[in-house]
């Protein structure tokens, strides 16, 4: 039996965006670029067809991923959530020992983006976050070592 995984519905919308626009648009690009390539005769020989043939079974194989997230997705609408603790879905505010402000939002493994602010609830930094309070000081087992962080706020949004 799968497991749900939670996402938010802002990370749902962006993946079947980007289902839709794989099976409406890509797939349809191909089906005209194989067919071309086979025009031009020996299959054997064709560099146009086998590059063609590989973008397919790239494209097929994250059409297959994509939906399976959607098929075990449990969506989380995260502007309902109330809670005193950091739970999935929060916006977390940091300073870390270096007293730099960092604001991350903890979201499904499927939709995390470092560089959107987005770490997943399975991140290192997302796992010590669960659980925490304002105020409390989070150690993150890094691969680069130990970091510490102030969690200075959090909020649903």
């Amino acid at each position: 039996m799968a497991q749900d995984l939670p996402i938010t519905k802002e990370g749902v919308d962006k993946i079947r965006k980007e289902l839709d626009q794989l099976i409406r648009v890509e797939r349809e690009k191909l089906k005209v670029a194989i067919s071309e390539a086979r025009a031009h005769g020996d299959l054997k020989e064709n560099a146009e067809y086998h590059s063609a043939k590989e973008k397919q079974a790239l494209i097929e194989g994250r059409i297959s991923q994509l939906q399976g997230v959607l098929a075990n997705a449990q969506i989380i609408d995260v502007s309902k959530i109330k809670n005193s603790k950091i739970v999935f879905g929060a916006t977390v505010t940091l300073i870390d020992s270096n007293d730099k402000k960092v604001t991350y939002q903890i979201v499904g493994q499927d939709e995390s983006d470092i560089n959107a602010g987005k770490i997943s609830i399975t991140s290192p930094i997302g796992k010590a976050l669960l659980g925490k309070e304002e105020g409390e000081t989070v150690i993150v087992k890094a691969p680069k070592g130990d970091v510490e962080y102030q969690i200075e706020s959090f909020e649903f949004k």
